[in-house]
């Protein structure tokens, strides 16, 4: 079993076994999904060919504000 610790910010290190075996490094993202009282890490998948649009991989600039700001662009 392989084990890490919680700082006081809630923090951990993904140890060097598992970042091996997900083949992420610094930089990447991870996703977590809570299954059965368990929680899951798996790399974010990265869109291989992006979309026509480039703004659709920011997510964030996607409220409903922003289309009222920007929408006539």
């Amino acid at each position: 079993m392989i084990t890490s610790k919680l700082t006081t910010k809630a923090q951990t290190v993904i140890p060097q076994a598992v970042r091996q075996h997900l083949g992420i490094g610094p930089g990447d993202e991870v996703e977590y999904e809570l299954v059965d009282g368990a929680a899951v890490i798996k790399p974010k998948k990265v869109p291989s060919v992006l979309p026509d649009d480039p703004f659709a991989l920011f997510g964030e600039w996607s409220g409903e504000a922003d289309e009222e700001a920007y929408g006539d662009l």
